[in-house]
């Protein structure tokens, strides 16, 4: 397929209506959730995509309920050394954007074990989002710029990347919501300057391959202009 993208963001969004729709409890969508964002970086490493980022846990989904994040938490734990296992075999390195410190402590530890593993890794870079909000990102950033004492006349766009979690990956070029809702969430809102959007009404635990090329095909037809007017013929 011409023209891909270089970086596909995706905001991960239907699993417990997937699972209330069949009469589950929503951690079932959680746990078919994660087992599709394998298959789906497992499509896009097949298209040659080298960076992909998943939005899993944000700052904001601690206020659901209790047992449902500890839910949430642990079926990520349980497949977490899997897909080490899957990074490693196709040389995928993976990256985690947001903050570690309040996740449970095994977790944790897991993560970074594995962005300590896979750091020299080249093929693709997988970002995992977890406990990951785009204004505590700028927050931090700031916080960070002005713990260093770097003056406020050295701050341009390029400065102010590196700070982010993000720093040395390039913006996304498109940023793809399932599950029917509008809107950002929080998520990549400095690095979704320039992006293509692309929302669909599929549940995530369904977004299959096909879907990823709808939105692809999407994407192809787009014309990026990045504030420039289209030149005329």
């Amino acid at each position: 397929m011409d023209t891909l993208p270089r970086h596909i963001a995706i905001i991960i969004d239907g699993n417990g209506r997937w699972a209330r729709k069949r009469g589950l409890p929503r951690l079932f969508g959680h746990r078919e959730g994660v087992i599709n964002a394998h298959r789906t970086v497992e499509a896009l490493f097949d298209y040659g995509i080298k960076y992909v980022t998943l939005y899993i846990f944000s700052t904001e989904n601690w206020s659901r309920p209790k047992e449902e994040v500890k839910g949430v938490f642990r079926i990520l734990l349980g497949r977490i050394d899997e897909e080490v296992r899957f990074a490693q075999r196709k040389g995928i390195r993976v990256c985690h954007l947001g903050k570690l410190d309040a996740l449970p402590l095994e977790l944790r530890n897991k993560i970074s074990h594995a962005v300590e593993l896979t750091k020299d890794n080249k093929a693709m870079t997988v970002n995992l989002a977890i406990n990951y909000g785009g204004r505590d990102e700028i927050i931090q950033a700031a916080r960070r710029l002005t713990h260093e004492g770097v003056p406020a006349g050295n701050i341009d766009e390029a400065l102010f990347s590196q700070y982010l979690y993000t720093a040395g990956i390039p913006d996304p070029d498109l940023i793809i919501r399932t599950g029917g809702e509008m809107r950002l969430s929080n998520f990549l809102l400095w690095q979704a300057a320039y992006a293509e959007f692309y929302f669909t009404p599929v549940l995530w635990p369904d977004f299959t391959r096909d879907e990823m090329d709808k939105a692809l095909m999407a994407y192809k037809g787009r014309q990026r202009r990045f504030g420039s007017l289209i030149p005329s013929d």
